[in-house]
């Protein structure tokens, strides 16, 4: 039987980052996960200066694709409206096996079935004890399932369904496009193009009101599709897959004893945009924080908006402009998460 001091359920960015603060403080860290790292991962890969920030991240360094947009491309009926800011697209594949090799942790895979609490801590399948436990398995994390699903059930109304698909694409166009409501869509689609030729297409909505509409998501998606191939892809080929999560709602439990779920086992993703990675790796901070300084545990901030953030990357990029750019630029810049020289791959 393998013994730990602290046992992670879930390889994604709150389990990763949870385990790179631990790992550095000598903690003995296990990370469980079904699945072999680099896997796929559907997400349209976008990350904030916050993200940046959170993960101490070089991006002038980081060793995979990462593009920098300088501005989005918002879409609200007849309106197109350029917003200037600084966001960053990855390649979930790339990004989760970095963080996960980042934090010098040992890694099993193995799909976690039982988990049964006794007076030393948590045994895992008869094969895996530890002390604190966890959960960074996502939606489905068998933390959730197996510890906290009769104190924290599921909001059916926050509930996400999404399609989408990333693809090798030679995409012209490097900013990075929103959809909102369009055809009545209760939610949004994107174009996230990424670094070397890669590029994220979908469409997420609230489930319950797409079914009180009559509507379905692959509708939606054909819409998404013929606006692309008008517009921004000509000629590109789709096989989309769908999953689902849930947006932030109210988390009355998020640690039990020594057990604590994180990320999308919580349910953390923001209510305006449905933003996930960056709560995922507030949570899986606060989570090593709590173990290694025996600090209470609380996600009550953990999710702010996601326009916010988009709005504080704003004043970052416009303040330089009107004061007259130099050096005060440059720091400006940095702080908002771009690299000291301009934007990582080219100012567009």
């Amino acid at each position: 039987m393998r013994s730990c001091d602290v046992l992670i359920v879930g390889g994604g960015p709150a389990g990763s980052t949870a385990a790179w603060q631990l790992r550095r403080a000598g903690a003995d860290v296990l990370v469980l996960d079904r699945e072999r790292f680099p896997r796929l991962k559907l997400c349209a890969g976008w990350i904030t200066p916050e993200v940046v920030r959170d993960l101490s991240m070089d991006i002038g360094s980081y060793p995979h694709r990462l593009l920098t947009f300088p501005r989005l491309r918002v879409h609200l009926g007849r309106w197109h409206v350029p917003v200037p800011c600084v966001q960053h697209s990855i390649r979930r594949f790339e990004f989760d096996a970095w963080l996960l090799e980042r934090s010098g942790v040992e890694v099993v895979q193995h799909n976690v079935r039982h988990i049964k609490a006794d007076t030393e801590g948590y045994l895992i399948d008869d094969a895996f004890r530890c002390r604190y436990l966890i959960g960074a398995g996502g939606t489905r994390c068998p933390v959730y399932r197996e510890l906290f699903r009769e104190v924290n059930p599921r909001e059916s109304a926050l509930q996400i369904v999404t399609l989408e698909h990333e693809i090798a694409y030679d995409w012209g166009d490097g900013d990075c496009h929103l959809w909102f409501f369009e055809q009545g869509l209760p939610g949004y689609s994107w174009y996230v193009p990424k670094e070397r030729g890669w590029l994220n297409v979908g469409v997420g909505a609230i489930a319950d009101r797409l079914k009180a509409r009559g509507q379905d998501i692959r509708a939606h998606w054909g819409h998404l599709v013929a606006t692309l191939e008008r517009r921004l892809a000509p000629g590109a080929q789709y096989d989309p897959g769908g999953f689902s999560y849930y947006l932030r709602g109210k988390v009355d439990v998020v640690r039990r004893d020594n057990a604590f779920i994180t990320g999308d086992a919580a349910g953390l993703a923001s209510r305006d945009l449905g933003e996930g990675i960056g709560p995922a790796i507030r949570s899986g901070l606060r989570a090593a924080a709590a173990i290694l300084g025996n600090e209470p545990y609380r996600l009550d901030d953990v999710t702010g908006s996601s326009v916010g953030s988009i709005a504080r990357s704003m004043l970052g990029r416009l303040a330089p402009a009107r004061a007259g750019a130099g050096r005060r630029a440059r720091a400006a810049r940095a702080a908002t998460g771009g690299s000291a020289h301009g934007l990582r791959h080219g100012d567009q």
